[in-house]
């Protein structure tokens, strides 16, 4: 799914670093005088950070036993 965020002109110039590395992983920015939008800023693709497996490897530290069990709430769509 493609996130989209539309700034005015004013918060594209304050939060500039922060908006190119929401493009960088692939968010569209879209930047607005007022209400009417006018311009895209999205990253190019040689510019992309490109996914690494195994990158997250450590951040889970905990996994219940229990984690992939069926929930209560949903056994009667089971039947």
């Amino acid at each position: 799914m493609l996130l989209m965020t539309q700034v005015t002109i004013h918060e594209a110039k304050t939060n500039l670093s922060k908006l190119i590395q929401q493009a960088l992983v692939g968010e569209e920015i879209i930047i607005a005088k007022g209400k009417k939008p006018l311009v895209k800023l999205v990253a190019l693709p040689e510019a992309q950070k490109q996914r690494r497996i195994g990158h997250a490897k450590g951040v889970i530290l905990y996994m219940a036993d229990d984690f992939d069990d069926l929930l209560p709430e949903f056994e009667e769509y089971t039947a």
